[in-house]
């Protein structure tokens, strides 16, 4: 009966307390023991349990030690192969500004890599994007609408950008071109217009799709005048010196401009009308 009851106490310590079902079982035992001999056992019991708990904390704090060391480690392991790699990200950067800004190496207005990277995927297209030249440059070729239409017609996708005194930025682009023949608007359905820097955010860029039921009137053909997007969208005078802008006719407004505002009618040049062009560039194959 001795054996059979330590062996039930010593059992108890895989216990985490002594339930009343043991009490009854060690006293079936030895109904002589006191309660003091139980409650003895209890305490035990509890020291025991709490070294155990103790002992397991300890554990688990080594564990996540080495897991948050290795986890560091691994972290730190990263940041130097990126540090490694810097370097060829660096020059795989600047070969990719090289490469694009060099299509520009001639413009007077696209100097910043991020407004090569809007046109481009504007565009959308790599083969007009990588052949196409500066074919007119009002600086260089004279602000004059009849030297314009000798150096753009007939030259099939085109991208023009203008550039006013106010430094504002913007054009358009248009797949068919610019086609000799009467004073005509020609349909485009793909053709766009763009700011690269406005009056609402100036270093926002945009694009700005043809309206569906204003695709007939994608772009306005007048000898005796400059580059037109749209019903007056855009529109240069003939000697390219100055213009106009009624945006929101033919082309869709930015998001919470309405038609005939003042935010709509100066948001291109930074007014309706009679903005002084700097520079007007034209690009074509």
């Amino acid at each position: 009966m001795k054996k059979k009851l330590f062996h039930s106490f010593f059992s108890l310590f895989d216990k985490d307390s002594i339930s009343k079902q043991d009490f009854v079982k060690l006293k079936k035992f030895d109904p002589s023991l006191p309660n003091s001999f139980f409650i003895n056992i209890q305490n035990k019991v509890i020291q025991h349990n709490q070294k155990e708990n103790q002992q397991m904390k300890i554990e688990i704090d080594k564990k996540d030690k080495e897991i948050d060391k290795k986890w560091k480690k691994k972290v730190e392991d990263q940041r130097k192969e990126i540090e490694k790699m810097k370097p060829v990200f660096n020059e795989y950067e600047e070969e990719y500004r090289k490469k694009w800004l060099n299509i520009f190496s001639d413009s007077e207005i696209i100097k910043n890599i991020e407004y090569v990277k809007k046109l481009k995927e504007w565009i959308n297209d790599d083969e007009f994007f990588s052949k196409m030249k500066l074919g007119y440059s009002a600086k260089r070729d004279g602000f004059d609408s009849q030297n314009w239409h000798k150096a753009v017609d007939d030259k099939g996708k085109t991208l023009v950008i203008i550039k006013t005194k106010d430094n504002f930025i913007f054009g358009g682009f248009t797949q068919v071109g610019f086609m000799t023949g009467d004073s005509r608007y020609i349909p485009d359905p793909n053709a766009f217009i763009f700011s690269l820097r406005n009056s609402t955010n100036k270093r926002k860029s945009k694009k700005f799709t043809i309206k569906q039921d204003e695709e007939q009137n994608a772009i306005y053909y007048r000898l005796d005048r400059g580059s037109c997007f749209g019903n007056d969208d855009i529109d240069l005078n003939s000697n390219l010196k100055s213009g106009y802008s009624d945006f929101g006719v033919s082309y869709n407004l930015p998001n919470g401009i309405k038609y005939g505002t003042k935010r709509a009618k100066s948001y291109l040049a930074g007014s309706y009308d009679e903005w002084v062009v700097k520079e007007l560039e034209t690009y074509f194959i």
